[in-house]
C-alpha cells in the first residue's frame, strides 16, 4: 500500500526524472548560445582577406602590400600602368640568404617580415628587420648584409615621438612631434613649452619659456589634433597656445592603491555648458630670432582655432576660426610677419555649421589645390553639403556640385586633368550608400565611379591616376578592386572569404529595413539581426542598440557592423532580435533631417525609435514587443535611460553604459545653444527630472576614471533614482575610462538582458550547415 507521503515522493521523483533531461538540455543550449555570443564578439577574426594596405612607391601609382598570415606572408608589387601583380620578393632565396646571418631558419614558411623600406636611389635595395636585427637586401642579387651600426639610429631619429599624452577617451589622444620640411628639426613639447629636437644628434633647444600647466603651448583640443605647423622654408613655426585658467578641472579618484589618490585634469571639452571656455591663441615663432608674433584672431570671445598650414611661398598661415555656438566658421589667412589676419571664406548657419567634430579639423571639409591659390570648400548653405571653389582672395569661382544629396568627403584633386574626387550619398534610392564621384573643376561632368550598393572605402593613388575601392554591403563580404580614375576596373586584388564565419558561426546576413519616422513621412533606415538558428514560429524578445546623436550615424551599411551596432549580431545569438536605426537628428541626410532636434533634444528621438519598433513588428510576428530592451554607450547611454523614462510601456529593460544624463553638463552647446538662452530646452532634455518615471529594469555601468562622461554623471542619475524611490542596478568599474571593453562588462550586459527579457530556449541550436539562409 502506498501512503500519501510515499505517493508524493514517487510523483516528485517521476517529475524530476522527466524534467531533468529537459533542464540539462536547456542548460547545454544556454551554454552553447553564450559561447556563440562570445565568438560573435570576434566577428572580424572569422573573415579572411578583403583588405589591402597600399604602400605607394616613387612613381605615385605603383604600390606594394603584404598578404596572408605570418605563416605564409607574401608581399606583392602592383603596377597599375601595366596591370600586373607580382611577388616583390623571392621568398625561398631570401630565406636561404638570411639563414646564415640569423644562425637558424627564419620563423614560419613565408616572408619573415611585413614591413620594409627602399633605401638609396631606385627600388633595388631594401632594409628590413627580423628578430630585432636590421638587414639590407640587394634585390638584383639577393645578397643580404647586416645594416650598418648607425643606420637604425639615424632612422629612429627621423621617427616622430609623442610630445604629450592626454587622458581622453578616444583615439588620437596624443600630440606627436612635427618634422620640419628640411628634416632638421622636430617641433616638440616639454613642460608645457615649445622645444626643438634635432634629427642629427637629438639635442634639444627651448623655444618658449612662458608655458604653464593651465596656460600651455600645443594643447590638444577635442576638435583638433594639429597643434603646430612649419613654414615651407622651415624658418617659422605656427603653434597654438591655450589658456585654461578659468576652466574648471575634474577630479579622478584612484581607488586601488594603498591610499586613495586624487588627480585633477582638464577634460577635452569645456563643462558645464554655458560656463567658462578655454581661450585659444595662435602665434608664429621665428626659429632663429626667437621672436613671437601673435596672430590677430578677432575680438569674438570663446573661439575655436584650427591650424591648416601655410601657403607655398610662406606668405600666410591658414587656419579655421569658429564661434562658440558653431554657427559661423571662417577660413582665415594671417601674415606671419605682423599677425594681421583676414577672412577668406565665411560659412554661416542658423543652427550650426557641419555637424561632427571631425570636420572642425578641416578633414574633408577644406581642400587646398596644389598652388594654394584656390580652395575646395564644403558648404550646406542650401541644406545639402556641396562643393564650392574659391580663390584665396575669397572670391567664389563656381559651384561644383548640387542636388538633394550630400557630399561626404573631399578625397583630392587632379589639377592637371581638371578633376575633383569625392565621396557622396547621391543614390536617392539608397541614401546611406557611399560612392566615389568626380566632377570637373569647371563644375561639369559629374560621374559616379563605383558601382555596387553598400559602402565604398577609397584609397587614391598619389598620382590620381588610379584608386583602390574596398566595397561591401551588409550581406556581401569586402572586395578590393584596382581601378583607373575614370572608373575602369583593372583587377580584383582581394576577396574576403567567410567560410569560417558560415561554418563556425552559422552566419546568415542581417536585414536592411526602411520604416517611417514618427512624423509618418520621413524614411528611416536600419539593420536587423536574427539568431543563427532563427525559427519564425518562435517569439523573440527585442533589443535596440542606440546612438541617436547629431554628430554621427549609428548604422553602417558595409559588411562589418559599426561600433554602435557591433554588439547587435552577438546578442542575437542569445535568442534576441536586435536592430539599430538612424532616426531624425542624425547627419548625412541633409540639414532638414539633422536640424529637427536642434535646441530640442529629447523630444524626437524616442518617438522615432518607438515607431520603428512598431512597424518592424507589423510584418515580423516573431518579435515580442512585450519584451523590449535597449542598450547604449555614452550618448547612447543617455538614450537608453531616456527611452525607459519617457516610453516605459515600450522599453522594459535597459543598459546605459557610461551615460550622459543632463546635457547642461556637456559640450552640446552647438546642438542646444547656450543654457542661458535655452533654459527650457535643457530642462526638458535632462533625464534627472524624469527619474520617477522608471518602471523597468535599468542597469547603469560606469568607469571611475571616465574622462569622456565623468563618473559623476551616473552618480547624479543614481541620486535621482534614490530620491524617486526607484530600484536600479549599478556596476562600477574601478580605474576604467570611457571606452572600456572588459569581459566583465560584457558578461554583465548579457546577464542583465537574459535575466530580465528571458529569451525562450527552443530546440538545440543548429550546427554548421543547418542554419537558415
Amino acid at each position: 500500500m502506498i501512503t500519501p507521503m510515499r505517493a508524493t515522493v514517487v510523483i516528485v521523483f517521476l517529475a524530476h526524472a522527466i524534467t531533468a533531461p529537459l533542464v540539462r538540455a536547456q542548460e547545454a543550449e544556454q551554454s552553447e548560445r553564450e559561447a556563440m555570443y562570445y565568438r560573435y564578439l570576434e566577428f572580424a577574426s572569422y573573415v579572411k582577406g578583403g583588405s589591402v594596405d597600399p604602400h605607394w612607391m616613387a612613381d605615385g601609382s605603383s604600390f606594394w602590400y603584404a598578404e596572408g598570415p605570418p605563416a605564409n606572408t607574401v608581399i606583392y608589387k602592383v603596377d597599375p600602368g601595366a596591370n600586373t601583380k607580382t611577388p616583390l620578393f623571392d621568398t625561398a632565396r631570401l630565406r636561404q640568404a638570411l639563414a646564415p646571418l640569423l644562425g637558424d631558419e627564419p620563423p614560419y614558411q613565408g616572408l619573415p617580415f611585413e614591413e620594409f623600406t627602399f633605401i638609396g636611389d631606385g627600388e633595388q635595395t631594401v632594409e628590413f628587420t627580423v628578430a630585432d636585427r636590421a638587414f639590407i637586401l640587394q634585390l638584383d642579387s639577393y645578397v643580404v648584409t647586416p645594416s650598418p651600426a648607425g643606420s637604425q639610429e639615424e632612422k629612429r631619429r627621423l621617427i616622430p615621438q609623442i610630445a604629450r599624452s592626454y587622458p581622453y577617451p578616444w583615439a588620437g589622444n596624443e600630440l606627436v612631434e612635427v618634422l620640419s620640411p628640411n628634416r632638421r628639426w622636430f617641433a616638440t613639447l616639454k613642460d608645457h613649452d615649445l622645444w626643438l629636437r634635432s634629427t642629427a644628434d637629438g639635442r634639444e633647444v627651448q623655444l618658449t619659456t612662458d608655458g604653464t600647466a593651465d596656460y600651455q603651448w600645443g594643447s590638444r583640443e577635442w576638435y583638433s589634433q594639429r597643434w603646430a605647423s612649419w613654414s615651407p622654408n622651415s624658418s617659422k613655426l605656427a603653434a597654438r597656445k591655450v589658456d585654461l585658467r578659468q576652466v574648471p578641472q575634474m577630479p579622478i579618484v584612484h581607488w586601488l592603491g594603498p591610499q586613495e589618490e586624487v588627480e585633477w585634469i582638464h577634460l577635452s571639452y569645456d563643462r558645464p555648458a554655458g560656463g567658462p571656455m578655454r581661450q585659444t591663441e595662435l602665434f608664429v615663432i621665428d626659429i632663429l630670432a626667437g621672436r613671437q608674433v601673435r596672430v590677430d584672431v578677432g575680438e569674438e570671445p570663446d573661439q575655436a582655432l584650427n591650424l591648416l598650414g601655410w601657403r607655398p611661398d610662406g606668405s600666410e598661415v591658414l587656419f579655421l576660426r569658429s564661434t562658440r555656438d558653431k554657427k559661423t566658421m571662417d577660413l582665415m589667412a594671417a601674415d606671419p610677419q605682423t599677425g594681421a589676419s583676414r577672412v577668406v571664406v565665411r560659412e554661416r548657419q542658423e543652427t550650426f555649421v557641419a555637424g561632427g567634430w571631425d570636420e572642425w579639423d578641416g578633414g574633408g571639409h577644406v581642400h587646398f589645390l596644389e598652388d594654394r591659390q584656390r580652395v575646395l570648400w564644403l558648404s550646406e548653405r542650401d541644406g545639402w553639403k556641396h562643393l564650392f571653389l574659391y580663390d584665396l582672395d575669397g572670391h567664389l569661382l563656381r559651384r561644383l556640385t548640387e542636388g538633394a544629396w550630400p557630399v561626404v568627403q573631399i578625397l583630392g584633386a587632379d589639377e592637371e586633368a581638371g578633376w575633383v574626387y569625392f565621396t557622396a550619398h547621391a543614390d536617392l534610392q539608397r541614401p546611406y550608400d557611399t560612392h566615389l564621384y568626380r566632377v570637373n573643376l569647371d563644375g561639369e561632368g559629374l560621374t559616379q565611379l563605383t558601382e555596387r550598393s553598400g559602402e565604398h572605402a577609397i584609397q587614391m593613388a598619389p598620382s590620381k591616376d588610379f584608386f583602390l575601392d574596398t566595397h561591401s554591403a551588409v550581406a556581401r563580404p569586402p572586395v578590393v578592386e584596382l581601378r583607373r580614375t575614370d572608373g575602369t576596373l583593372l583587377r580584383t586584388l582581394s576577396e574576403a572569404t567567410i567560410d569560417a564565419l558560415e561554418e563556425e558561426l552559422q552566419w546568415s546576413p542581417p536585414e536592411e529595413f526602411v520604416v517611417k519616422a514618427a512624423d509618418e513621412r520621413t524614411d528611416l533606415w536600419g539593420v536587423l539581426y536574427k539568431p543563427a538558428d532563427f525559427d519564425p514560429t518562435h517569439k523573440y524578445p527585442v533589443i535596440e542598440f542606440a546612438y541617436p546623436d547629431p554628430s554621427t550615424t549609428s548604422v553602417r551599411y558595409g559588411f562589418y557592423p559599426g561600433w554602435t551596432q557591433a554588439l547587435a549580431p552577438a546578442f542575437a545569438q542569445l535568442g534576441f532580435i536586435t536592430f539599430a536605426v538612424d532616426g531624425r537628428g542624425t547627419p548625412e541626410r541633409g540639414k532638414v533631417f539633422q536640424d529637427v532636434r536642434y535646441g530640442d533634444r529629447g523630444h524626437q528621438e524616442i518617438p522615432d525609435h518607438a515607431a520603428t519598433l512598431e512597424q518592424l513588428a507589423e510584418n515580423r510576428p516573431y518579435m515580442d514587443l512585450s519584451r523590449v530592451g535597449i542598450y547604449g554607450h555614452s550618448m547612447g547611454g543617455y538614450t537608453a535611460i531616456r527611452a525607459m523614462l519617457v516610453a516605459p510601456e515600450v522599453y522594459h529593460v535597459g543598459v546605459a553604459s557610461a551615460p550622459a544624463v543632463d546635457l547642461s553638463e556637456q559640450w552640446h552647446e552647438y546642438y542646444m545653444g547656450l543654457p542661458q538662452e535655452n533654459t527650457e530646452g535643457y530642462e526638458y532634455a535632462s533625464n534627472l527630472r524624469l527619474a520617477g518615471n522608471l518602471e523597468g529594469k535599468l542597469l547603469l555601468i560606469h568607469g571611475t576614471s571616465d574622462t569622456g562622461n565623468p563618473f559623476s554623471y551616473t552618480m547624479k542619475m543614481v541620486e535621482a533614482l534614490i530620491q524617486a524611490g526607484k530600484p536600479y542596478d549599478l556596476i562600477v568599474l574601478p580605474e576604467e575610462g570611457h571606452d572600456y571593453r572588459t569581459r566583465y562588462r560584457m558578461e554583465s550586459v548579457r546577464r542583465h538582458f537574459q535575466e530580465h527579457l528571458k529569451p525562450e530556449l527552443g530546440s538545440e541550436p543548429r550546427r554548421a550547415g543547418q542554419g537558415s539562409r
